[in-house]
């Protein structure tokens, strides 16, 4: 391989990495400013707090949308689209004069930035088959999971020497510096031979085509119920370990911090092996290790031993499995729709959101106190997602077989 297509390869890679870090950035950077939001805009914890829900709001109904229009017009128009309006947004959060207004620049951002990650997908898709699509997959794990890593003491620290309003001033430039990105670094990688004509009507049909996929569901599945025991970890864990065991706010830093460790560790671990082994042995060895591990948690929370170590390893355990699940279930449920890979990855990326927002919200119904109803959810996550590998996707043997 040539030097220059050695640098081309890093500033793909470099550029796919920052397209899939625009969730983690706008929340995680978000979260230390929301009590001096609050304390600014004179108004109510619950008020602040849909400034957020607005933002998952758009971000999951924009997938709906990136998805077609980019099988339709190729992906860079809609990337630089897409972004030019999270750049917009973003200007308009840091100008906001009262909650109103910044929940409906929220909604936008989320609508904008869900083209990055959506559109990441697509282009592994284009690029590259089902195995080493999973092993690229992996290594744009490994750069995003450095975002929640860093993003909540960056946000901290702007928050003291910027104010709130420079977390959406960074923001921006990072909008800015992402569109930079795809037109210097990222080339058109849907060919307009194999781009899609269908007008509206078509592209709901094509979302119909593929909830009756079997293995489109089952992969969709049993990486989106994993992910959304994790959904429930970052939900519910701030309660468990702070309120419920007594743990100091920054020591529950180091267990948030090293759990995303184990994360970018067996994403470069799967990114090595999956060649290997392929995608579909991996998975069900990752839902396998993540049912054990979230059904141990929930076994020692309703019997009340261990304490917090039988809560928080078997969690790590559960935890470092996400990496893994989620590339390589990814990698299986574009595999068989080259012809619709943006369509395909939009509507996986909504499931994932849907099922950790409907698994978070009914943990809300029964918390009470205790980590018994966040382990037993992540445990049903687990299990569910196991079941959806096992009689959805079936035997890795049979599916290469096929």
């Amino acid at each position: 391989m040539t030097i220059t297509n050695q640098a081309k390869n890093r500033g793909l890679v470099l550029t796919l990495g920052a397209l899939s870090a625009f969730g983690p950035m706008s929340i995680d950077m978000y979260l230390p400013s929301l009590p001096t939001i609050t304390r600014e805009f004179a108004t109510d914890e619950a008020s602040v707090q849909l400034t957020l829900s607005a933002l998952l709001v758009g971000f999951a109904l924009a997938q709906l949308f990136y998805g077609p229009i980019s099988d339709r017009f190729g992906r860079r128009l809609p990337l630089i689209v897409g972004i030019a309006l999270y750049v917009i947004a973003s200007l308009g959060c840091a100008l906001a004069t009262n909650v109103e207004t910044m929940i409906a620049m929220r909604f936008i951002q989320g609508f904008g930035g869900a083209v990055g990650p959506v559109l990441a997908r697509a282009v592994v898709r284009d690029l590259f088959e089902k195995n080493e699509a999973a092993r690229m997959l992996s290594i744009l794990f490994l750069i995003m999971a450095a975002a929640p890593l860093l993003a909540p003491a960056l946000g901290g620290q702007v928050l003291t020497f910027m104010g709130w309003r420079g977390v959406f001033w960074i923001l921006m430039g990072f909008g800015v510096i992402c569109i930079a990105m795809v037109i210097f670094l990222l080339p058109e990688t849907l060919s307009g031979e194999r781009r899609t004509r269908h007008n509206a009507a078509a592209m709901v049909k094509s979302y119909g085509e593929l909830l009756i996929h079997r293995r489109y569901l089952g992969y969709a599945f049993s990486s989106g119920f994993i992910l959304a025991g994790m959904f429930v970890y970052i939900s519910w864990s701030p309660f468990v370990f702070i309120d419920t065991f007594g743990i100091p706010p920054q020591y529950f830093f180091l267990i948030f911090s090293t759990n995303v460790a184990g994360m970018m560790v067996c994403a470069s671990l799967n990114s090595r092996f999956v060649t290997r082994f392929g995608v579909d042995r991996m998975l069900v060895l990752s839902t396998a290790w993540a049912a054990f591990a979230a059904s141990v948690m929930a076994v020692f929370a309703l019997v009340g031993l261990g304490g917090l170590l039988a809560i928080v390893i078997p969690l790590f355990c559960y935890l470092m499995t996400i990496a893994v699940t989620a590339s390589n279930g990814t990698a299986g449920a574009l595999a068989d729709f080259p012809h619709m890979a943006g369509t395909a990855s939009a509507l996986m990326g909504t499931m994932h959101y849907a099922l950790g927002a409907i698994l978070g919200a009914l943990v809300g119904t029964v918390f009470d106190g205790r980590a018994l109803p966040m382990a037993g959810a992540i445990a049903f996550a687990g299990l569910v997602g196991l079941a959806s590998q096992i009689f959805l996707v079936g035997s890795p043997k049979r599916v290469e077989g096929r």
